[in-house]
């Protein structure tokens, strides 16, 4: 299989400070370095920081304060490396799949490669959608659109905002041995609130609670992880009854 990316270049990326909304801490005094050519899980309950910790990493808007440093080694700059793909799928409604999938290129001036395109499209099984508009879409469409028009990115970071949760099981087993194909050796960022799919995933895996990273120890290469691999369920488990005592002790 030909990967449909160029060779990345290898970057880790540091964040060291805090962050607070409206005075009140999110997360307090983190010191993270994201390993280079690896996925990478943030896990962890709802406002508990893992999607304004992906915006600010992506150079975004958060509507919370950050201090603190984001960078990376060797030095680059972030905006020029970074691919984004959010909660929502972001998709202009007046513009066709084709079109929404090039439109990274066109945004940034440049001529759209519409034969790689058209590949990515068929291989995220939309290839009979190509030229529908995304309000004639389901949700589990529009997410794939959104996916394809990541993976037309040349970008040697990439960051993953439930990029599945709208998925049914199978074709979310798909998208994601799709992704770990195209991004392979690339640095990926993955925000899930699925513990499975940071164990099947991720050679990394932070849980965010009580506004700090906690480091879970993952399982070993290779990735993505067999669908019927013991391991894998053991793991998830115990993640997920972590998750559910952080949850209660909130509550």
């Amino acid at each position: 299989m030909v990967n449909l990316n160029h060779q990345p270049v290898h970057n880790d990326v540091h964040i060291n400070g805090s962050v607070t909304l409206s005075g009140t801490a999110i997360l307090d005094d983190i010191n993270l370095t994201i390993k280079a050519g690896q996925w990478t899980a943030l896990l962890g309950q709802s406002g508990s920081g893992k999607s304004t910790l992906l915006r600010l990493i992506a150079g975004l808007d958060t509507g919370a304060d950050f201090t603190g440093s984001i960078t990376c080694s060797p030095q680059v700059s972030l905006s020029d490396n970074v691919s984004y793909m959010a909660q929502d799928d972001l998709l202009l409604d007046w513009a066709n799949v084709l079109q929404n999938v090039c439109l990274g290129a066109r945004l940034r001036g440049q001529g759209s490669d519409e034969t790689k395109a058209k590949r990515i499209i068929q291989k995220v099984g939309l290839n009979q959608h190509a030229h529908k508009r995304p309000p004639s879409l389901s949700g589990g469409q529009r997410q794939r659109v959104a996916l394809a028009r990541t993976l037309m990115e040349q970008k040697s970071i990439i960051l993953l905002d439930e990029p599945f949760s709208a998925l049914d099981a199978r074709t979310r087993t798909d998208m994601q041995d799709l992704a770990a194909k195209q991004f392979k050796e690339r640095t990926v960022i993955l925000v899930t609130h699925d513990p499975g799919e940071a164990v099947r995933l991720c050679q990394s895996i932070y849980l965010l609670q009580d506004c700090s990273l906690n480091s879970i120890t993952a399982l070993s290469p290779p990735f993505p992880k067999s669908i019927n691999d013991k391991a894998m369920f053991a793991l998830q488990s115990a993640l997920m009854t972590q998750i559910r005592q952080s949850e209660r002790a909130d509550i």
